[in-house]
């Protein structure tokens, strides 16, 4: 049910934009190197669920063209699962931890179709494994760790975001 947006909930969507931003920037340098946006998604999806969620990532993600500008706009479809899931099911380990992976995996569907159609634009064909080598499978565990760890927080900070309504 869509409700008229509050003060507070523009503040927490611009709290989402910036930790997003910040952890975008954040890069864990291994074999491939990986930004925490997908566990800042997660933990965004979660904790404000889908409308506020939305707007948080619809406006991050305001302009993008780059091949790899799938996944990010990918993002939303990782909100519209997380956000539902846990509105509906309720924010527990196991419904946090299956919509996460299910809004990344869409999320990376999307993406390795936008990077071939891109790249296929630009440098020639590339087949589904070769793009799923370079923009997904390095990322797999490390997205499962940021998701794991996304759920955690959830279950701690949740129950303190909604004790902080009304303020």
């Amino acid at each position: 049910m869509k409700r008229k947006l509050t003060t507070e909930d523009i503040s927490h969507a611009a709290l989402g934009i910036a930790l997003m931003t910040v952890c975008s920037w954040l890069s864990i340098p291994l074999t491939v190197p990986f930004t925490l946006q997908t566990f800042a998604v997660c933990l965004v999806s979660a904790l404000l669920g889908t409308q506020i969620g939305l707007l948080s990532v619809g406006s991050y993600i305001a302009v993008l063209l780059g091949a790899t500008g799938g996944y990010i706009i990918g993002f939303l479809f990782t909100v519209l699962i997380v956000g539902p899931a846990t509105e509906h099911f309720g924010r527990k380990l196991p419904v946090l931890l299956i919509s996460m992976a299910a809004g990344i995996l869409v999320c990376y569907a999307f993406g390795t179709v936008w990077f071939m159609t891109v790249y296929a634009k630009n440098s020639g064909t590339v087949g589904v494994m070769t793009a799923l080598g370079w923009c997904v499978f390095p990322y797999l565990l490390p997205d499962a760790v940021k998701i794991a760890l996304a759920a955690l927080l959830t279950l701690r900070l949740y129950p303190i975001l909604q004790r902080k309504k009304g303020f």
